[in-house]
C-alpha cells in the first residue's frame, strides 16, 4: 500500500478486531500476560493476525495493549519493553506483509497522573516513549492509542510518539454510555484537545456497541476537521451460562455504515468481542458505497479536562478572567511566596459565575518561584472550575511546567513579534497543542499605526505556521494604550481589529480595561471602549468579569452583533429583570464552622482545612461532630453533585484528599477511642485482573466515609480473600474487575466464602460488571461507580442494625 496518511485521504481502511479473546481461546491463561506470548508462542499470535489479513483487514495491530514497562512490570517483564514490542511488530509484519499497515498499540498504564494520582507527566512521557521506539525501529506504519481514560495521560502518550518517531498516529479514548470519561471528558473536549496536539486520526475504542459509538463520533466531528476512527465493541457484554459473551452480530455491526461514512470515519475496526468473521462484515459491507469525504473547514477552540470553548470566527466573544494576577495585589503575592492556592481558588470560581468562559493564570512576581507557583495554579483551577485557561507568562520555563499540568488545549499569554520570543514560545505550543496570543509589537516596540500591527501580526503568523500551528490558533493582541495619555492612539486599536480580522482571518484580543488607566469613573470609559472593538470583530477581551457595568455592555452588543443567537445568553443573566441579580446574601450572618468544614470539602480545600479542625475543636466541638455535623455534610454534597454530573472525578478525588487531611487532625484527638467505625470491608481485585485504580478510589471513598478499610490489592486469590476475611473478621467483602475473562473469579469467591463459613456482605463492581450478572452470582449489591458503591453499603449497614 502506498503511505498511510495518503491511503487515509483516498479510502477507507479496515482495522482488525480483538485480540485479547482471541489468545485466551488459544492458550492464555487467565492472569498471564498477553504481551509474553510474543515470544511464548509467537504462532499463535501470528495465525490470529492472519486470520484478520484473511478477513480483509487493512491495518493489523500489534500484540502491544499492555506493552509499558508499567503493564508489563506486573509480571517481572519491565525490562523487556523493546524486545516485545518490536517482536510484535514483527509477527504482525509476517502476517501483514507490506499490502497491509502495521499499527503498534499503546495503551493505558492504569495510573492516574497527578494531581488525581500518583504519576508525573514526564514520567508517563518515558513510559511511552519505550513502546514507540520499538515501534518505530522494528518498521510500524503507525501507532494506535487505545482505551485511554485520562486525556492528560493520552496527551504524553501522543506527545512521546511525536518526539521519537515520524509515525502517523492514531488517537482514542474510551467513554461511558453517559458520553464522558472515567474522569469526565466529553468527546468533544477530547477531540478539541487531540486535534491540537496534531494527531492524524482521532475517534473512541471500547466500552460501547456501534450505535454508541457512532453517537460519540458525531460530537467529536462538530469540533474537529480530522479524519475519525470507530472501533465498537461487538454490543455490551452479557452473562450466558456463565460465560460473558458479546452479543453483537457481524450484521449488527455494519449498520451504521453509511452514517459513519457520512461524518467522516475513515476507519473501522472492532475491539472486544470482535471476531474475523465482524471485520469481513465490515470489508464486505463497504463494497458499492461511495467513501469520498471532503473535511470540515477547521475553527478555533480551546478546552479544559471537561469543556469546550469555542474562540475566534462567528463565536461570541470569550471572556478572559484578568483578576488571577499579582500586580497590585499583595496578598495573591504572599500566597504564592509560600505556595498556597486559596486566592486562586476563590478568583476562579467567582469569576467563572461572574460570566468569565477563559481564566488567564498569572504567577510572575519577585521571590516566586514561577515554575512551580504555575503548575500548582493549573492544578487547582483545573479542580474546581472547567473553563480553559489561559497561561500568562513569558517564562518558557515556567509556561512548560504550565503546558505539561493542564488537561486540555490552552491560550498561551503571550508571544510577540520578536524573534527571541518567536522562537522560544512557538515550539512550546507546537509540542503541548496550545493556542497562542501574539502581541503586535517587536524589536521596534509597538507600532504607532493600525498598519504597523498588522505587519507585526503578519509576521508573528508566518512564524507559527513555519513550525506547524494552525490560523485559527493564532489570536492577535492588538494592544490597548491608556487613552489618557495616548489619546489619538486608541482608534488605530480600533481600525487594527478591522484590518487583523480582514486581512489575515485572524481572531483578536484586547486587555480593555488599560484604556481607562489614570482617568476617573474608569468603568464608563472601559465598557464604551470595550462596545466598540466588539463592533470591530473582537474574539476575545481580558477583563474583570466581576464589573458588572463591562458585562452589561458585553452581552448586550452580543445581542445587538448578532452573536448571541436568540439572545440566549442575555436572557439566561437578565431573566426579564434590569441587571443580573446580586449573590444571594446570608442575611449578614457569616457561616457557621460547620458550613465553612462543609464548604472547603466540597471546594478541595487541602491547604485549609485542618486549620478549620483546628478551629472547631477550639470552639468545643468534638471530633465526632466535627465529621459528622461538617465534613460528611460536605462530601455527601459531592456526592450528590457528582450524581447530577454537576463535577467529576477528579473534583472527587481533590474532595477526598481534604477529608483525608482533616480525618489525620481528628485521628490525634480520636486515638483513645475503641471501635471500628461503620464497619470493617475488605476489597480485592479479584485473581487474573491486574487492574485497580476503580477499587482504589472505592477504598479510599469508603474511609473517608467512616468504614476502616483492609486493601489487599490486585490480583488476589480466592483462597487468599477468604482467610484474611475471616482473620479480620470483616463485616462485608468488596471485589473488583475490569476484565471479562476475571469475571467468574468473582463468582468462585462469594462461593468460596460462603462454603467456608465467612458470613459477611459482598459487592462488586468495574467496568464489564452489571446489576445482572452481580445477581446471578447471588453479590448482595452491585455498584457502577466509587460513590453510588459508598452510598449502597451506608444504606446495607443501616439496614443490617435495624435487623
Amino acid at each position: 500500500m502506498a503511505d498511510f496518511r495518503e491511503a487515509l485521504a483516498k479510502q477507507v481502511l479496515i482495522l482488525d478486531g480483538a485480540m485479547g479473546t482471541m489468545l485466551q481461546e488459544r492458550g492464555l491463561a487467565p492472569g498471564g500476560c498477553p504481551e509474553a506470548m510474543n515470544e511464548s508462542a509467537p504462532e499463535v499470535v501470528v495465525a490470529i493476525h492472519r486470520e484478520y489479513v484473511e478477513a480483509g483487514a487493512d491495518i493489523i495491530v500489534t500484540n502491544t495493549f499492555g506493552g509499558s514497562s508499567t503493564k508489563l512490570g506486573h509480571y517481572g517483564l519491565q525490562g523487556r519493553v523493546y524486545d516485545l514490542n518490536a517482536r510484535a511488530v514483527e509477527l504482525a509484519r509476517q502476517a501483514a506483509g507490506h499490502d497491509r499497515f502495521v499499527a503498534g498499540s499503546i495503551g493505558p498504564t492504569g495510573r492516574f497522573l497527578t494531581p488525581v494520582g500518583d504519576a508525573d507527566f514526564d514520567e508517563m512521557v518515558a513510559v511511552f516513549r519505550e513502546q514507540v521506539r520499538a515501534f518505530a525501529e522494528a518498521g510500524a506504519d503507525l501507532v494506535t492509542m487505545e482505551t485511554f481514560l485520562d486525556i492528560r495521560e493520552l496527551r504524553a502518550a501522543v506527545i512521546a510518539a511525536r518526539e521519537f518517531s515520524s509515525l502517523p498516529i492514531v488517537a482514542q479514548m474510551t467513554f461511558d454510555d453517559g458520553g464522558r470519561s472515567v474522569l469526565g471528558t466529553p468527546p468533544e473536549a477530547a477531540a478539541v484537545t487531540l486535534d491540537a496536539l496534531g494527531v492524524d486520526v482521532i475517534g473512541s475504542n471500547c466500552g460501547l456497541g456501534i450505535d454508541g459509538i457512532y453517537a460519540l463520533l458525531e460530537k467529536m466531528r462538530a469540533v474537529t476537521s480530522l479524519p475519525l476512527i470507530s472501533q465498537a465493541n461487538a454490543g455490551l457484554p452479557e452473562l450466558r451460562n456463565g460465560v460473558t459473551v458479546f452479543p453483537g452480530t457481524p450484521e449488527e455491526m455494519t449498520a451504521y455504515h453509511d452514517r459513519l461514512l457520512a461524518i467522516g470515519v475513515r476507519i473501522i475496526g472492532g475491539c472486544c468481542g470482535t471476531t474475523p468473521a465482524h471485520i469481513r462484515a465490515m470489508r464486505q459491507a463497504l463494497e458499492g458505497r461511495s467513501v469520498a469525504w471532503q473535511a470540515p473547514p477547521r475553527r478555533g477552540y480551546l478546552s479544559s479536562r471537561s469543556t469546550v470553548v469555542p474562540i475566534g470566527g462567528d463565536a461570541p466573544c470569550a471572556v478572559i478572567g484578568e483578576r488571577i494576577n499579582p500586580t497590585g495585589k499583595k496578598k495573591y503575592t504572599a500566597e504564592l511566596r509560600e505556595g498556597k492556592t486559596a486566592y486562586i481558588r476563590r478568583e476562579a470560581q467567582e469569576q467563572v459565575a461572574a460570566g468569565a468562559t477563559l481564566l488567564d493564570v498569572n504567577c510572575g512576581a519577585p521571590g516566586v518561584d514561577e515554575p512551580a507557583a504555575l503548575e500548582r495554579a493549573v492544578y487547582a483551577v483545573s479542580g474546581v472550575v472547567s473553563a480553559p485557561l489561559v497561561l500568562d507568562s513569558s517564562d518558557p520555563v515556567a509556561l512548560e511546567k504550565g503546558l505539561k499540568a493542564a488537561d486540555g488545549k490552552v491560550l498561551i499569554n503571550s508571544v510577540s513579534g520578536e524573534e527571541k520570543s518567536l522562537a522560544k514560545i512557538l515550539p512550546l505550543a507546537r509540542k503541548y497543542g496550545a493556542a497562542v496570543i501574539g502581541l503586535a509589537l517587536d524589536e521596534s516596540g509597538i507600532p504607532e499605526t493600525a498598519a504597523g500591527r498588522l505587519e507585526v501580526a503578519r509576521k508573528i503568523l508566518r512564524a507559527a505556521e513555519a513550525v506547524g500551528l494552525p490560523k485559527e490558533d493564532v489570536i492577535i493582541d492588538c494592544l490597548t494604550l491608556t487613552v489618557s495619555a495616548e489619546q489619538k492612539r486608541a482608534m488605530e486599536t480600533i481600525r487594527a481589529l478591522r484590518l487583523v480580522k480582514l486581512e489575515l482571518g485572524l481572531g483578536t484580543v484586547l486587555g480593555v480595561s488599560n484604556i481607562s488607566f489614570g482617568l476617573p469613573a474608569r468603568s464608563v470609559l472601559s465598557a464604551t471602549f470595550f462596545a466598540m472593538a466588539l463592533e470591530a470583530g473582537l474574539a476575545a477581551a481580558i477583563v474583570n468579569p466581576k464589573e458588572e457595568r463591562m458585562m452589561d455592555a458585553y452581552r448586550a452588543a452580543m445581542v445587538l452583533l448578532g452573536r448571541d443567537q436568540r439572545a440566549e445568553a442575555y436572557i439566561d443573566v437578565y431573566g426579564g429583570v434590569s441587571a443580573p441579580a446580586a449573590a444571594p446574601q446570608n442575611d449578614g450572618v457569616p457561616p457557621d464552622i460547620r458550613q465553612r468544614l462543609a464548604a472547603a470539602v466540597l471546594e478541595g480545600d487541602q491547604e485549609g482545612i485542618v486549620a478549620l479542625v483546628e478551629e472547631a475543636l477550639a470552639e468545643g466541638l468534638e471530633p465526632l461532630a466535627v465529621s459528622n455535623e461538617g465534613l460528611l455534610p460536605g462530601l455527601e454534597e459531592v456526592g450528590r453533585r457528582f450524581g447530577k454530573n454537576q463535577i467529576f472525578l477528579p473534583q472527587v478525588m481533590l474532595s477526598a484528599e481534604t477529608m483525608h487531611a482533616a480525618f489525620g487532625r481528628l485521628k490525634q484527638e480520636m486515638k483513645e477511642q475503641q471501635g471500628r467505625g461503620l464497619g470493617r470491608i475488605l476489597m480485592a481485585t479479584v485473581e487474573g485482573d491486574i487492574h485497580d485504580i476503580g477499587k482504589n478510589i472505592v477504598c479510599t471513598l469508603l474511609e473517608n466515609h467512616g468504614f476502616e478499610v483492609i486493601d489487599l490489592g490486585k490480583n488476589v486469590p480466592a483462597a487468599r480473600i477468604v482467610e484474611q476475611a475471616t482473620h479480620h473478621q470483616v463485616d462485608a467483602v468488596g471485589l473488583s474487575a475490569l476484565m471479562t475473562t476475571t469475571l467468574n473469579q468473582m463468582e468462585v469467591t462469594i462461593r468460596q466464602l460462603r462454603d467456608a463459613g465467612v458470613r459477611v456482605f459482598t459487592m462488586v463492581g468495574g467496568a464489564v460488571v452489571s446489576q445482572d450478572y452481580a445477581d446471578s452470582i447471588g453479590a448482595d449489591l452491585y455498584a457502577a461507580d466509587a460513590l453510588e458503591a459508598v452510598d449502597k453499603v451506608k444504606a446495607l449497614f443501616r439496614e443490617a442494625r435495624k435487623d
